[in-house]
């Protein structure tokens, strides 16, 4: 969440005063035209695999993207928890669905989120806050980092237990029993350096990454942490808490925080968080039961969708190499580099007098491998369901 400056700044400020609190003044134009390498995907197989609301209406809030981990679906990682909840607090949500679970090419899997980010944006005409659980925190990195429009785009961006340096786990699978992403996951990956080169947190954008001391797949957890951004171990504010990988997503201390970052400027503060929180279980309006339902049915789908491993891990992308810079703008156009992918003009930021580019308005592994995925988010939502759900509210505490 960020203070718009200038003439977006004084629109915002009448908008406040001659409107309801909180609500958000429109993008103003022109949009900021698309920068990064082409994408490789097509375009109708990247519209397929965002899942929106029919029309944006949160006036509040801006709309969030949720971006499933490894192994897992839009419905199994997000649809009994955030995706169920934040609507009903006046949130747009959208989720992307990876290909072939999250387990082929992160590469190519990043270009499905640039795709949500963008389009989000223009739909909206509003910026995006972004949050993605497990290698879901990958991908959206990934993005910002090669597409630089996406950094003008994306307000806060809030990763739940996410590998950011790679975990030990992936580095214990044999060669041979990994897939692409399981590869990519290892500490020593090529994309993992390619990756964390230079700046971790690139552009404006708020960054806060939640983490576990007690996530089991997430290791060691300090993985997590990213130089620039803010990096809250759950252990922080709630000491002793046993939180693990897939409960991160259900866990009310980490919903907390997370709201604290979509309803605040810049990223998620720990000094405003409530210690009454830490005596719940998961986070009001969760559905343990239906999640458990959903995995269910993940696991029977699995039997006859089997995940073979590869021989190595994918090759890095042509535009990550020395020499092959990202496209720049220059009047409109693409002056350097790979060819943005097209796109439609949209709403959006107008490029400041000094020349910086412009940003949207803020608001506020094998098929063993995913069998692992499955049985631990069964076991959570098998944990949770043990506790009664209770009604939703937005601070949840805070």
């Amino acid at each position: 969440m960020r203070t718009l400056t200038s003439a977006a700044g004084v629109l915002l400020l009448l908008t406040l005063v001659a409107g309801p609190a909180g609500a958000a003044e429109p993008a103003p134009s022109p949009f900021p035209p698309p920068e990064g390498p082409a994408l490789s995907v097509p375009l109708q197989q990247l519209a397929q695999a965002l899942s929106c609301p029919a029309a944006f209406t949160g006036t509040a809030h801006e709309p969030v993207l949720l971006v499933h981990g490894t192994g897992a679906t839009p419905e199994l990682n997000w649809g009994w928890n955030y995706a169920r909840v934040l609507p009903t607090l006046g949130y747009d949500v959208c989720t992307v669905r990876l290909p072939n679970r999250a387990l082929d090419d992160i590469q190519v899997s990043s270009e499905y989120v640039v795709y949500a980010m963008r389009e989000m944006a223009r739909r909206s005409g509003r910026m995006v806050d972004v949050m993605g659980h497990s290698q879901g925190g990958i991908e959206p990195r990934w993005a910002l980092k090669w597409w630089p429009d996406t950094q003008r785009l994306v307000d806060d961006w809030v990763m739940l237990a996410s590998p950011n340096h790679g975990t030990i786990v992936a580095d214990a699978v044999p060669n041979g029993s990994c897939t692409e992403a399981c590869y990519q996951m290892r500490t020593t990956s090529k994309f993992m350096t390619a990756l964390n080169a230079g700046d971790e947190t690139p552009g404006a954008v708020s960054y806060t990454s939640l983490y576990s001391q007690t996530d089991e797949l997430v290791e060691p957890s300090g993985t997590a942490r990213l130089e620039g951004a803010t990096n809250i171990a759950i252990q922080d504010v709630c000491p002793g808490r046993p939180v693990e990988h897939a409960s991160m997503a259900a866990d009310a201390a980490v919903y907390a925080l997370a709201i604290d970052a979509f309803t605040h400027p810049g990223p998620a503060d720990p000094s405003r968080f409530n210690k009454a929180v830490c005596g719940q279980g998961t986070f009001p309006g969760v559905d343990p039961l239906s999640g458990f339902a959903e995995f269910l049915q993940e696991t029977l789908r699995a039997r006859s969708n089997p995940f073979p491993p590869v021989a190595g891990e994918p090759p890095l992308a042509a535009y990550t190499q020395a020499g092959s810079a990202p496209a720049t703008v220059q009047g409109g156009r693409v002056q350097a580099g790979s060819a943005p992918s097209a796109g439609p003009p949209v709403p959006g930021a107008t490029p400041s007098a000094s020349g910086a580019a412009p940003r949207l308005p803020a608001t506020g592994a094998a098929s063993n491998g995913v069998a692992v995925v499955l049985v631990l988010l069964g076991g959570a939502g098998w944990a949770f369901a043990r506790r009664a759900p209770a009604r939703p509210t937005e601070d949840s505490g805070l």
